[in-house]
């Protein structure tokens, strides 16, 4: 039978446990021994003999090994948390899919007999159906600044430390009662003690599930607590006593379970000879012997991990620890998240702007903190990326602050290009124009925004008072060049004929929707589309500069699994759903043959191979996802194809 040859980066006491559990499992053996020494570490990924990794440095370096591994080709096994953040755990999950390796979260009561037994009394019904959770794990470690658990700048506290333990529980209790693998919270509550050092030594939770389960958790690295779970049913009640590390880690790990029903107790004692990581290390020695990518259930999925990992971040939110990865003055970067060997996204001159703009455009409605934006800004620069789109409006302001604060943390300021919005109905105005724009600027810590967009048209203001201010803000070297969002052409060109006629800059930028798929029903009120003859022949007789939102359509070129899972009220099919389209849509997917990439990228490549300058704004949720969108540029379409693909004159593939 083959074995798995184990290397285990980051020793100490877990990694000992994990050693010693490895001892007793017959499909696995330990090969190597790396610290966080560089030049060690890169030696052990690189090692033919190393068929996985187990990584269990300390907590902030653990994405970053995970994805070392990964990068090397190895199967990865990281002890809990996964990732700082969720994004992390994203970055980290989404690598080892692309590679087709096995990413695992080393949360080893689940391997447990116990948690099998567990979910088999579940679904007995034994309990009835199961409505509420409570869970803790908590010890008193005394404190002390210099323990990693104190420290923040190693991630520590009892959310990161074993919130985790009683968390992964409830959603996987909470699954169970409608019949999945797990379930995520709709709310998180929680509240606790962040101490002097900066980090949360007593943490409580309730968390909120769908059809009315709900879970209480507790965690604590200051405060000893009963460390059992006990779930509620409509009929009984069981009780874990000790869930997390039964026996201690060295064998016996035996287990104890209670079921209680109609006032009658049955206790279940389950004889567990072996090291309490001989279960997890003989699992995941097995799942990769085997050439699995994924371990079976109970063990943690990667959706699961991820699941996790959302919920440990708004639980230390609602206690207001924010970790290193989440803190704007922490500069860490997550490296090795983009793959190697895709193209770079290509750069070009906009008249009016200093530095070439890269021709997709990173748009940052969607990160809430620099943990979420870092890994997927970082990811962007890494791929050749340099213009970032943004808005007065996004978040209510807490989208521009958080670039703002990667801006100032990642010290980019002079070699980003950043597109400003303001002036979003009903505040469509010449004076609220500098007003919100002072706040944008103040905002991103930024002194001048290079390209300035009016983020919707007023026609009820004569367009000449709106090329005033905006020259006004010019003059005063506030803004460079500058145009309107959804504005039609109509009105630009009168824009433009005023400017003219008085001497001023014109309007140079339109910010429309110009997609493949041409947008039937707007995606909100007052969204226009420059997809249409007129506008198409404005552009090109007037070299304006278009930079296109919704460029790939909301994901309407995407595999149909992918697109079932996109929001249905803005989703491709709402907005972009007709016959012309889906034959659109199958001419893409007949050219992506021909070119060996998706249809995607054909719609994305159809946007930038226009006849006056196009730019695609885009708005990937994770490095991933600029990953998949980057083969558009490793190939040309032709002026016939991209005739074609829209349904007009033109030769398609052969």
């Amino acid at each position: 039978m083959k074995t798995t040859g184990w290397g285990i980066i980051g020793p100490g006491a877990i990694a000992q446990n994990f050693a010693d559990g490895l001892a007793e499992a017959p499909s696995g053996r330990l090969v190597a021994i790396a610290s966080r020494n560089p030049a060690r570490r890169a030696d052990l990924v690189a090692d033919p003999g190393v068929d996985a990794v187990y990584i269990s440095t300390p907590h902030p370096f653990h994405a970053e090994h995970a994805l070392l591994a990964l990068r090397a080709g190895k199967p990865v096994l990281v002890e809990k948390p996964a990732g700082l953040t969720a994004a992390q755990v994203a970055a980290v999950a989404d690598v080892a899919a692309r590679a087709g390796l096995l990413f695992a979260e080393a949360y080893m009561y689940r391997c447990h007999p116990q948690i099998a037994r567990l979910l088999e009394i579940l679904k007995s019904g034994e309990i009835g159906t199961p409505r509420h959770i409570r869970a803790q794990f908590g010890f008193n470690a005394g404190f002390n600044p210099a323990s990693r658990l104190y420290d923040r700048a190693l991630g520590g506290g009892g959310i990161m430390d074993v919130g985790g333990y009683p968390v992964s529980l409830a959603r996987l209790v909470a699954g169970a009662a409608v019949g999945r693998a797990f379930a995520d919270p709709v709310t998180v509550k929680g509240s606790g003690i962040v101490g002097q050092s900066g980090v949360d030594e007593v943490a409580y939770g309730l968390l909120g599930f769908a059809g009315g389960f709900t879970a209480e958790v507790a965690c604590a690295i200051a405060r000893t607590m009963d460390n059992r779970a006990v779930i509620e049913g409509d009929k009984g009640r069981i009780e874990l006593v000790d869930p997390w590390v039964p026996g201690r880690n060295a064998g016996p790990s035996d287990a104890t379970i209670s079921v209680t029903v109609g006032g009658e107790t049955r206790v279940e004692v389950l004889r567990s000879p072996q090291h309490l990581f001989a279960f997890e290390a003989e699992l995941f020695s097995r799942t990769i012997a085997e050439g699995a990518t994924e371990a079976p259930f109970p063990a943690l999925s990667p959706a699961d991990s991820l699941g996790n990992a959302v919920v440990l971040d708004r639980w230390r939110a609602e206690l207001g620890y924010v970790n290193i990865a989440e803190d704007p003055k922490a500069n860490r970067a997550l490296p090795s998240v983009m793959p190697a060997g895709l193209p770079q996204v290509p750069k070009a001159r906009i008249e009016g702007v200093d530095l070439p703009v890269s021709r997709l455009v990173m748009g940052c409605d969607n990160k809430n903190d620099i943990g979420a934006g870092a890994v997927v800004w970082d990811a962007w620069i890494e791929a050749g990326g340099n213009a970032f789109d943004t808005g007065f409006v996004y978040g209510g302001g807490a989208h521009e602050t958080v670039l703002g604060q990667w801006i100032a943390n990642r010290g980019v300021a002079k070699d980003v290009v950043v597109i400003a919005k303001g002036a979003h109905t009903p505040y469509c105005t010449p004076r609220s124009i500098g007003a919100q724009l002072d706040i944008s600027l103040s905002r991103l810590g930024l002194d001048f925004a290079p390209i300035y967009i009016m983020h919707r048209d007023n026609p009820a203001v004569p367009v000449g008072e709106f090329v005033e201010a905006l020259n006004a803000l010019h003059v005063a070297g506030k803004i460079g060049i500058f145009g309107g969002s959804n504005w039609s052409v109509a009105r630009l060109a009168e824009a433009n004929a005023y400017a003219a006629a008085h001497g001023l800059q014109p309007m140079r930028v339109l910010n429309n929707n110009l997609s493949l798929a041409v947008m039937e029903r707007p995606v909100w009120a007052g969204c226009v589309t420059s997809n249409n003859a007129e506008t198409l022949q404005f552009l090109r007789q007037s070299g304006t500069t278009h930079l296109s939102w919704s460029s790939q359509a909301r994901g309407y070129f995407l595999p149909e699994p992918l697109r079932a899972r996109l929001p249905a009220d803005v989703g491709p099919e709402e907005c972009f759903g007709s016959p012309a389209n889906a034959e659109r849509r199958r001419r893409a997917e007949a050219l992506a043959v021909k070119y060996g990439v998706s249809a995607h990228n054909i719609a994305t490549a159809w946007v930038l191979a226009q006849e006056f300058p196009s730019f695609a704004l885009i708005g990937p949720r994770s490095a991933d996802e600029i990953a998949t969108t980057l083969p558009a540029f490793g190939f040309d379409l032709t002026s016939d194809e991209v005739g074609w693909l829209n349904l007009e004159s033109g030769q398609g593939p052969a």
